[in-house]
């Protein structure tokens, strides 16, 4: 499974910061497991959401994806909460095909992936559902899908959005420290050395800076880079991506003890 050979990143990241435990990933679970979950009063998932497309000469094509995953991974370590498989094929019309790798579908199949899995695990009696999203063209075709899960089960699922480069004030300026445009950028490249070296490329010769500062369009990867790539990802490193990901997911940690408490503001009056 993908997410085995991000277990030693987590578990090191777990040490920095005084943690320890396993994570609980879904797809590797029986059906009897996830029912004694939701016996037990689990009744929170999580969903990493990123893409597959082009991430510049250097960096593999899931990175957005392994990224989100492994934060979740972090967090569910810390928490219990079980993590679902991430959601690769999203929403990355603005990559084009000027570089080959990129599978996108469009923003309305996003949507209505993400509405068939929240129907789901209502039927299941899941009651908590927290996306958490690592690639930049998901944000409004998530929010969107939000907007119809909330009206749809209004009642019988709570669901959220955080997006990882927005977890914290420190993941913002982690995340913003070579551009505002982010891909493949220092950010992205120190966390891909922490999950997944070895299908990190020549990172050292691969910057390219942000072009779209001013822009008044919004413009394709395509228009604004010359390899796919925004940002510095020379300045990476390993020991800053095991760093950030034991922040963010402590950040997301610290999320899901609120969310688990959490009721509709207006029972709280």
């Amino acid at each position: 499974m993908m997410y085995l050979c991000y277990e030693q990143a987590v578990s090191e990241a777990l040490a920095r910061f005084g943690g320890d435990g396993r994570p609980c990933y879904w797809g590797r679970l029986a059906w009897p497991q996830v029912a004694r979950m939701r016996e037990q009063g689990t009744d929170m998932c999580l969903l990493p959401t990123g893409a597959l497309e082009q991430h510049g000469p250097h960096l593999p094509l899931d990175t957005d994806v392994a990224i989100a995953t492994g934060v979740c991974l972090y967090a569910s370590a810390r928490t219990g909460v079980p993590v679902l498989p991430g959601l690769a094929y999203t929403n990355s019309m603005g990559h084009t095909d000027q570089w080959p790798g990129t599978i996108s579908i469009t923003p309305e199949l996003l949507i209505a992936h993400v509405r068939h899995i929240a129907a789901w695990l209502v039927k299941a009696g899941w009651r908590r559902l927290l996306l958490i999203n690592s690639h930049y063209g998901n944000d409004a075709p998530l929010r969107c899908a939000i907007d119809h899960v909330r009206t749809e089960h209004r009642g019988d699922i709570h669901i959220g959005l955080r997006n990882t480069w927005a977890l914290s004030d420190t993941a913002r300026r982690f995340y913003l420290m070579d551009g505002a445009d982010i891909h493949a950028n220092r950010a992205e490249t120190s966390l891909m050395l922490a999950l997944d070296p070895e299908a990190v490329g020549d990172y050292q010769q691969a910057d390219d800076p942000d072009r779209t500062d001013g822009c008044v369009f919004t413009w394709t990867v395509a228009d604004t880079s010359r390899n796919g790539v925004t940002g510095r990802p020379s300045e990476a490193s390993r020991e800053e991506g095991v760093m950030m990901l034991g922040r963010l997911g402590e950040d997301l940690s610290a999320l899901i003890e609120q969310a688990r408490r959490e009721r509709a503001p207006i029972l709280n009056q």
